[in-house]
């Protein structure tokens, strides 16, 4: 802080806007250590607040955060368990009395609270904290992965919110398991709530069939003043109640004032990873004019989200309305989505046209080729974001070609399911951008490549060796957008001597042989799929050694161990990832990697043996916080982690969080006491179905009050 005497003297109004500036938790809590006063300030600038800990704690509330407008409840642990938990035991009404004080308590710590985010297991923990609720309660979130308790009413956990909460703007249901039939009817008997929301989050990853077309004309026919919806669905025309045109344009007639749209299909959430042909598959109900009335509806369009997972075709002039009727339009996602982009000679069709695009992702277009990448590219100039999923006709020279023409904005890529783009190919095409990247995804697909490999990065179809400044760039530029066969008009002139000097400038900047620096000088966060068995080691090799900023990874292992030969190295590459010097944060997420959890045939590893191969080296990292979902078998509905990973775990001594999505045993979260910076450590059982019984041996609620109360009783340096 320097002279704390000094800067305390400033006006308050200026120190009021220097605190409310600083965001991360730990800098906010050593502001408020320097003094009385900027303690007040620091409180008085606070405006979102998450509660850890145990809600049977009345006293550990804290009291001085009267100005948090933002209060998540979601993580009181033991996480997963009601907020107010019943009792049937002869205390049952000492324990009603409990539950009434801790929801007036909260209340009265938190007065000005305007956004609440809570795990409602039951519709007694809404009943409960909304006897008197907050006034200005504008922003809900419900957390659930619990099925829905059977003695429970039909449209019970939403009447209660939405008869007290009269001014409820937006309502996030995008972590809570529910049925769908429940949200028309509890919007229909309450026409006033339902008038008054603004943003309705019904993307629930847990429904297995989605909201049907009815259902969404009922939900927006209510709420007519909707600026965001979101919602999982069904494209499959083979099933009832799967949306069509008339549902497009009932959403753009009933709710003319969208923002931000998402309808996506229930199996876009599905962890498959198949090579899509696109045409091979079914066709959505959903035609070109329907599209067209569905843009032309929705002006106010910003973000537009259509993951539909059935073929929708020749979708190339409805996407040329949208640049004219929506001109805002920022971010758009769609998913098998053909002919987006048809790449006629040198002219601009499709969404090549919506020249006002910051984002954009395309998923399982089965014609779109290099061609149709680059007109994109031309057209799409202001692209932040792009990703792209599943193309199969997509090449590394299509690819760096678009990176060169969108080299002064692209900053975030992510690349996945794409046949032609192995990690070593995608990293090459991305290097005339290599030093602006900040965002990052990859997958690890190697090809043959080994740790032991030396690989070249430079250009693979650009090889400008030999190549004459001015004639070879040009030839280069007359196979990509026609040469001859078209004609040079001066604006393609224009684009031609653009895309020349950016190439001949990283020709100039390379070693003077077509190779790039190594160096991913601003990238920060780093995604990652592999499949399960495949060891991590080759990726420094394949072109990403040198991340000197790099923060945060997330590592996604994904496949089936049952089948799979013992793998031949003892670990998986965990260790390798210590070349990058401020790498702090990890997410390892081998949720969807599956196999034996006690019943391994013989010759085969069982899920303790995998996840010792999966964790081996991660001691060897400097994280100061790992999320970790652990594997399963399909046949348990459980995720717990195993002996061999609590001890690799134990051995990461620089951890202050630590969460696992999943469950443990209470002698297995006792050997995370030993790292002696921990202070924050959770098991979220967030996967749906979550266990409605933890087996004897498993964390239940007094054995995480007793790990608790061991983790508090540490004294901690910091």
């Amino acid at each position: 802080m320097g002279d704390g005497s000094i800067v305390g003297h400033l006006p308050e109004e200026i120190l009021l806007n220097v605190f409310a500036a600083v965001s991360d938790t730990r800098t906010r809590n050593a502001l408020s250590l320097v003094s009385w006063s900027f303690y007040r300030l620091e409180r008085k600038t606070r405006t979102s607040l998450t509660l850890r800990g145990n809600a049977r704690d009345l006293h550990l509330i804290p009291t001085s955060f009267k100005h948090v407008t933002h209060l998540d409840l979601s993580f009181l642990s033991p996480w997963g368990h009601a907020l107010f938990c019943s009792s049937s035991s002869s205390a049952a009404a000492a324990a009603v009395d409990h539950q009434r004080h801790l929801a007036q308590h909260l209340r009265a710590a938190f007065p000005r609270v305007t956004s609440l985010a809570v795990y409602a297991r039951d519709p007694d923990t809404l009943r409960l904290l909304l006897l008197s609720p907050w006034p200005e309660l504008s922003a809900v979130k419900l957390v659930r992965w619990h099925q829905r308790p059977p003695t429970s009413a039909n449209e019970a956990d939403f009447a209660e919110l939405f008869k007290k909460c009269r001014s409820l703007a937006s309502l996030d249901l995008s972590s809570y398991y529910h049925w769908t039939e429940d949200i028309p009817t509890v919007l229909a008997a309450n026409p006033i709530s339902a008038a008054f929301l603004r943003r309705l989050n019904l993307l629930t990853t847990s429904l297995t069939e989605g909201f049907k077309s009815h259902e969404i004309e009922s939900i927006t026919a209510s709420c007519p003043n909707l600026e965001h919806f979101l919602a999982v669905c069904n494209f499959d025309r083979r099933y009832i109640g799967s949306v069509s045109d008339d549902t497009l344009v009932s959403i753009a007639s009933n709710c003319p004032k969208l923002s931000l749209l998402h309808l996506a299909d229930t199996s876009s959430f599905s962890s498959r990873r198949e090579e899509d042909e696109g045409f091979d598959g079914e066709d959505a109900s959903i035609s070109r004019a329907a599209l067209m009335t569905l843009f032309s509806g929705l002006p106010l369009l910003e973000e537009l989200v259509l993951d539909v997972c059935k073929n929708v075709r020749e979708s190339s002039f409805a996407f040329e309305v949208v640049g004219s009727k929506c001109p805002n339009l920022r971010v758009l996602k769609l998913g098998q989505f053909q002919g987006i982009c048809l790449a006629f000679e040198s002219r601009l069709d499709g969404i090549a046209l919506c020249h006002g695009l910051q984002s954009l992702s395309v998923g399982n277009c089965a014609d779109l080729d290099d061609m149709g990448l680059i007109e994109i590219a031309r057209g799409c100039s202001r692209l932040v974001r792009f990703e792209l999923q599943g193309c199969r006709l997509v090449t590394e020279r299509g690819l760096r070609t678009m990176a060169c023409l969108l080299g002064r904005t692209l900053i975030d890529v992510r690349v996945s399911c794409c046949v032609n783009l192995d990690t070593a190919a995608t990293l090459r095409a991305l290097e005339p951008i290599r030093e602006q990247i900040e965002r990052l995804h990859v997958d690890c697909v190697w090809n043959g490549l080994k740790e032991s490999d030396g690989l070249g990065h430079g250009f693979l179809s650009f090889d400008l060796n030999g190549l004459d400044e001015q004639d070879d760039v040009g030839k280069l530029m007359d196979y990509y957008f026609g040469g001859g066969e078209c004609e040079n008009t001066s604006k393609r002139k224009r684009q031609r001597c653009e895309y020349q000097m950016r190439v001949h400038d990283s020709f100039l900047e390379s070693n003077g042989n077509g190779f790039y620096g190594k160096s991913w000088d601003k990238l920060q966060y780093l995604s990652l799929w592999i499949k399960v068995g495949d060891l991590l080691t080759p990726l420094p090799v394949a072109g990403l050694e040198d991340c000197p900023v790099l923060e945060e990874i997330r590592i996604k292992v994904e496949g089936d161990c049952r089948g799979q030969p013992k793998p031949a190295e003892s670990e998986f590459g965990l260790s390798i990832l210590a070349c990058y010097p401020q790498l702090l944060k990890m997410q390892l997420d081998c949720g969807d990697t599956k196999g034996y959890a006690l019943t391994a045939p013989s010759g085969q590893m069982d899920l303790s043996l995998w996840e010792r191969f999966l964790l081996n080296g991660i001691g060897s990292l400097s994280l100061s916080e790992l999320h970790y979902w652990p594997p399963q078998d399909e046949d348990v509905n459980q995720r717990s982690v195993s002996l061999p990973a609590a001890g690799l775990l134990q051995e990461c001594y620089t951890l202050r969080k630590l969460f696992i999505h999943g469950t443990a045993h209470e002698h297995f979260m006792n050997f995370f006491l030993k790292i002696q910076n921990l202070r924050d450590v959770q098991l979220r059982e967030d996967y749906y179905p979550a266990p409605e019984n933890d087996m004897s041996t498993e964390m239940r609620v007094g054995s995480c009050s007793r790990f608790e109360d061991a983790l508090n009783r540490r004294r901690i340096c910091d």
